[in-house]
């Protein structure tokens, strides 16, 4: 990979992913002031925040498919280019449909990032894949800390929803001026045969793991882009909960090398799915300090799920290539996307329910709240027995892993 500059090149997709995550953050922290402005209810708001789950897959089945011919550089100039387009339609939006457009730009510039960037990182560090895709996985939490810390201290200063999606303006410009004229490599190391892609994602294994991938990232971005509403009365402000939530999986992930060696990606899946389930069933019936424990649980539960997914495809199913990663990432989005409205409607169902018992409203939404987090557990119990058959099949797993290092 002569005059190619990996370290900067690494460093350009974390901020680019850093930027990815503020949008989550930042639109979840937005969400109660968007419905209060514009009178949109949880329902709706669901389908806004459903738009960006949904322009992620598209940008990374598509960026899937080309990227064995033209690499990651134009996938990320799209990525840019779609930022900037989707904050500056966000901010100059005033009703329901100029919402969701903007939010799917948004979408598909978040969904270029992951294609350019996961095989990217994969193609230069072949010796520890999994480890590095952790590692650049941080900022994904990390930026969701940013992105929460900033929103909270700009809405304590009395600053608008249209200045807290321009903040984001700022990390975009960075990382465009960071792969302005660098050298990008191509897929050397990266199966890159379409027709070889398409057939090793037909094998059991790989839609296996596509049905786990819905779970996974629903468990994980369902109940992020809900924060609000789930925990706003729960007796500790969302943000910061989000904040701690994030924080730690940042610093679980960038520590992920030797917990991925001793375990295994298989035992960290299983694992972080007991974690999850039992997190999810404090948070559904916490108040006050409790919270912070369900919340530390709820963190060491999701933190591993997103790259190790991703990891796993690229170890256990290399012949899927760029593309099996691409669409691994794409529908956890889609999935993920399609249960937006429904844990929507789960808050707007439980708080009418509730508002009939004749509770008050913010007893209310703390029915509704924990009610709804108690359906969404569901998910990692799931999950518990789909990573356990495949950890009692460890042994026959290991024997298809690819060497790290090889290609």
């Amino acid at each position: 990979m002569e005059g190619i500059n990996k370290q900067r090149l690494f460093n350009a997709s974390c901020i680019a992913l850093i930027v990815t995550a503020m949008t989550f953050a930042i639109r979840a922290g937005i969400m109660d002031e968007l419905g209060v402005e514009f009178g949109f209810t949880n329902r709706q708001l669901g389908v806004m925040a459903q738009m960006a789950f949904l322009g992620f897959p598209v940008a990374m089945i598509i960026g899937g498919l080309i990227y064995p011919k033209i690499g990651p550089k134009p996938l990320m100039w799209i990525a840019f280019l779609c930022h900037v387009a989707g904050l500056i339609l966000t901010i100059l939006s005033t009703s329901f449909i100029p919402f969701l457009v903007s939010t799917f730009f948004i979408g598909l510039a978040n969904g270029a990032v992951e294609a350019a960037c996961n095989p990217l990182i994969a193609d230069m560090y072949t010796t520890n894949r999994t480890t590095m895709l952790n590692k650049f996985h941080v900022w994904f939490p990390g930026g969701i800390v940013i992105g929460a810390l900033v929103s909270q201290v700009m809405t304590y200063l009395g600053m608008g929803w249209q200045m807290q999606i321009g903040i984001m303006i700022i990390p975009t410009i960075i990382y465009g001026l960071m792969i302005f004229g660098q050298h990008f490599p191509k897929a050397i190391n990266i199966e890159a045969n379409i027709g070889e892609n398409i057939k090793a994602m037909g094998s059991p294994l790989f839609i296996f793991m596509l049905v786990c991938m819905g779970l996974t990232a629903t468990t994980e971005l369902g109940t992020g882009q809900f924060i609000e509403g789930l925990l706003a009365k729960a007796g500790a402000p969302p943000l910061i909960i989000l904040a701690i939530v994030t924080g730690l999986m940042a610093i679980g992930r960038y520590f992920a090398g030797p917990l991925i060696h001793r375990f295994n990606p298989i035992g960290v899946l299983f694992f972080s799915a007991i974690i999850a389930t039992i997190a999810l069933g404090v948070l559904s019936i916490a108040n006050g300090p409790l919270v912070y424990l369900g919340a530390i649980l709820f963190s060491c539960g999701v933190m591993y799920f997103w790259p190790t997914m991703i990891g796993f495809v690229s170890e256990y199913n290399d012949k899927t290539g760029a593309l099996g990663m691409s669409i691994i990432g794409g529908a956890g989005m889609l999935i993920t996307g399609f249960s937006l409205p429904v844990i929507g409607g789960w808050l707007d169902k439980e708080k009418a329910r509730a508002l009939a018992e004749g509770l008050s409203g913010d007893a209310a939404e703390l029915v509704a709240g924990q009610s709804t987090l108690d359906n969404i557990a569901i998910l990692p119990a799931i999950l518990i027995l789909f990573f356990g058959i495949l950890f009692l099949k460890r042994k026959k797993l290991e024997e298809r892993r690819i060497p790290q290092g090889a290609h």
